[in-house]
């Protein structure tokens, strides 16, 4: 099998915090590791934060079922409180799944911030439009649990959870 799926997403939050705050939220690995990663029945294998253009960021976890994931991470370009590009790959079990190019816009919007999220994934062999609208969802997720934490909220469960 030689085929890949090709999918772009486009995601657009508002918080209620300055973008000074959203962007420390993406800068800072104490602050990341609030909301970025897998649900609480995830384990940590190994990680890595340098967050500065050409600096890697690493994820590698082990679920219940005993599946490894794991996000690979390189920053492009970076401006304080404004813009985050990164390109990153994932695994399962070793097993290529996916890279993509992610951008995060930050705008005030009023008293808050408008968080717009764009990515361009590939995926790779044996992955399919069902897989890509899977990281759509969780990177959903993900943004619901940046909220949360910028809130002072409990995260919310993952949606496969509940």
């Amino acid at each position: 099998m030689n085929n890949t799926v090709k999918a772009t997403f486009i995601i657009d939050r508002i918080y209620r915090a300055k973008p000074a705050r959203v962007f420390a939220a993406f800068a800072t690995e104490e602050a990341k590791g609030k909301w970025f990663g897998g649900p609480d029945s995830w384990t940590q294998l190994e990680k890595a934060f340098d967050f500065r253009v050409d600096g890697i960021e690493i994820s590698v976890g082990r679920h219940p079922s005993g599946m490894v994931s794991a996000f690979y991470a390189t920053y492009h370009d970076i401006v304080p409180d404004r813009r985050i590009v990164y390109a990153y790959r994932m695994t399962l079990d070793d097993k290529p799944l996916s890279s993509s190019l992610a951008t995060i816009e930050l705008q005030p919007d009023g008293e808050g911030t408008r968080l717009t999220l764009t990515e361009y994934g590939v995926y790779f062999d044996g992955y399919t439009e069902a897989d890509a609208a899977g990281r759509e969802h969780g990177t959903n997720w993900l943004m619901d649990k940046l909220g949360a934490v910028l809130e002072g909220e409990p995260a919310p469960k993952p949606p496969w959870e509940t």
